[in-house]
């Protein structure tokens, strides 16, 4: 499955093979007529062999593209499980390796093992995987939204061989993000290898980049979940489907050989006393405030780091992992990804002067680490953030109000979440990945009001999610996921205008109604007339028709026999208004009728009532970026 080496994001070179739906055995059959003769004159049938493995693969290629496209994303869960589990055997063997199993490996050790690490690092990547820098959520993006699913393969060796190294060696990030794009690289590799179609093999990354994220987190109705909210944004049948088998899949490899025990052990939840709530509620303030100081400096360092001369890439990793050491020397705990310390911190192994002290410095090593070009993912800092701030607040709740407090792990695990809702902005990941992590449902009342509360902040006061921010510093203009949840939506009630004031009605002769519009002084909008049936449908007719039909004697017809048996679209006043718009089609304007009755008409709407709405409505600069 190698690929040629290219710059991330590059579309496929010409001499690549063209992506092309499978074809069926028909579709491979001589195009000569059948019963003509052949050019070369009449030949006798080859004698019929048994069918090997050979015809076997193109019978199972064969089958429709949709089907196929199923049991691929199993294929590629599959591999993608067993491709995390060896990136996080790796992880944990280059920090035996370089740091030792002790806490605190020594001062020499802490400061030089990074450094150098950072050093081998920027070489090696600038020099041979310079397409792997960066987030693997945003180049997954990239992939799908740029570049119709195009993801070297180098990508999954680099991006396995350098996280390892980084994250190994004690730079501040974790393996979730790369696991993603691993995942998303290998779905893709597999698609164009099977010739899939373009859209296929566009919509195939995201069924690997969930496979990667549900292994790396053992916790696939999460992964499912932010790929959908961060990486593709709508949710339809098909591609749910291919998800979720991906996401099964990897996650029972990954339980195969990493156990089936929830990432985090801790007591069953009980609320002590429904003021708890109240606790809840702070701490998603404070974890709303803390995701912002943490998206600020982060947006405010990368973007410095990266404007610098390009020689300076080469020592930026070497410089962070200085700092990360130096850091280190007190509070070791910031070195790499720190899943064994959030578990410390749920079982109150810390005071709650290290707790803060060991988030604020999290949030500053994680910022320098990504912001220099080491290689790792985001997600596990920001669970580590959020666990200390968590466990923070529940030791303060404990201290001065032990008699409303539940247990110290239960403040940890939701703080997790808070920090994930407010700093990554995936409200609806963010529960159930605390449930999945935790494997304790009974703690969703206080996840959901913490979660939201923080979420909100971070909606209120940083405009920009960080993911954006991130393709937008990097030059790309790609889909806003969180743009499009937040917009508002127009409802046709807010363009349609009142009823006219002349119906006709189905059962009224041609003469009646020639009659009718003769005798009324209204307004006759679009020089059409509405006509009414007694089963709720609607049609349209025009005045010089009524006349056409007076004169070729049809005037004692009814109109439900005159017309003809067509019929116009309705609408609802709930109903978005780009609905309208597409319906809108032989019209001038359509019907808008209650939901309980389609007899009874509340108004109509045409293309210039579409047009007026929409000029009326307030456009943010998100929607049309600078």
């Amino acid at each position: 499955m190698s690929e040629s080496s290219g710059e991330h994001g590059s579309p496929p070179r010409a001499s690549e093979p063209p992506l092309v739906s499978v074809p069926s055995p028909s579709a491979s059959s001589s195009a000569t007529p059948a019963g003509a003769p052949d050019s070369a004159g009449p030949r006798a049938a080859p004698a019929a062999s048994p069918p090997g493995i050979t015809d076997r693969v193109r019978a199972l290629l064969s089958m429709r593209e949709d089907n196929f496209f199923l049991l691929l994303a199993v294929i590629i869960g599959l591999f993608s499980g067993l491709a995390v589990v060896c990136f996080r055997i790796a992880i944990d063997y280059t920090r035996l390796w370089l740091l030792g199993s002790a806490l605190a490996p020594g001062p020499v050790r802490v400061i030089v093992v990074p450094t150098l690490a950072g050093l081998v690092l920027a070489f090696v990547v600038l020099r041979f995987f310079p397409h792997v820098r960066g987030s693997g959520v945003t180049q997954t993006k990239s992939a799908v939204y740029i570049y119709d699913g195009y993801i070297p393969f180098d990508t999954v060796i680099g991006k396995f061989l350098m996280c390892a190294l980084a994250i190994g060696s004690g730079q501040s990030l974790g393996p979730e993000d790369p696991s993603l794009q691993m995942g998303a690289g290998i779905a893709s590799a597999l698609g164009r290898r099977l010739h899939l179609s373009r859209e296929k093999v566009r919509l195939i990354a995201p069924v690997g980049a969930a496979a990667g994220l549900a292994a790396a987190f053992n916790s696939p109705i999460a992964a499912v979940l932010f790929v959908i909210e961060e990486v593709i944004g709508t949710w339809s049948a098909g591609i749910l489907g291919a998800v979720v088998l991906s996401a099964v899949a990897s996650v029972v490899v990954a339980r195969l050989f990493l156990g089936a025990e929830p990432m985090f052990q801790i007591p069953p939840y009980r609320m002590a006393h429904p003021a708890e709530l109240v606790t809840y509620a702070v701490l998603g303030v404070v974890g709303g405030l803390s995701s912002l100081v943490f998206v600020k400096l982060l947006a405010y360092i990368r973007p410095r780091l990266k404007a610098m001369p390009r020689w300076t890439y080469y020592l930026q990793p070497a410089m962070a992992g200085l700092a990360i050491g130096i850091i280190g020397l007190k509070f070791p705990q910031v070195m790499g990804a720190g899943y064994e310390y959030m578990d410390q911190a749920m079982h109150g192994r810390f005071l709650w002067q290290t707790l803060v002290a060991l988030a604020l410095l999290k949030v500053l090593a994680t910022s320098l680490s990504l912001s220099s070009g080491a290689l790792g993912g985001i997600f596990a800092p920001t669970l580590f953030v959020g666990a200390m701030v968590g466990a923070a607040v529940g030791t303060l709740q404990h201290r001065f109000f032990p008699g409303f407090t539940g247990p110290l792990g239960s403040y940890a695990l939701v703080g997790m979440g808070t920090l994930f809702a407010g700093f990554l902005r995936a409200p609806m990941t963010s529960v159930f990945m605390v449930l999945e992590v935790s494997g304790n449902y009974s703690i969703i009342l206080p996840v959901l009001v913490s979660n939201t509360i923080a979420y909100l902040i971070g909606l209120r006061f940083q405009p920009t999610p960080l993911f954006d921010l991130m393709t937008r510093d990097d030059g790309l203009d790609l889909p806003s996921m969180e743009e499009s949840r937040e917009q508002t939506t127009l409802r046709v009630e807010s363009a349609m205008r009142k009823p006219p004031g002349l119906i006709l009605k189905s059962s009224d002769t041609v003469a009646d109604a020639a009659s009718r519009i003769a005798d009324v002084t209204v307004a006759i909008p679009e020089d059409s007339l509405l006509v009414a049936y007694d089963n709720g449908r609607w049609t349209i007719v025009a005045p010089p028709t009524l006349q056409e039909l007076l004169k070729a004697g049809r005037g004692t017809q009814h109109l439900s026999d005159a017309l003809p048996s067509g019929r116009i679209p309705r609408l609802h006043p709930d109903q978005p208004l780009d609905l309208a718009l597409r319906l809108l089609r032989d019209a001038p304007f359509l019907p808008v009728v209650h939901r309980a009755d389609a007899r009874r008409l509340i108004g109509i709407v045409s293309l210039e009532d579409i047009l007026a709405a929409y000029r009326r409505t307030s456009v943010t600069g998100s929607a049309f970026p600078d």
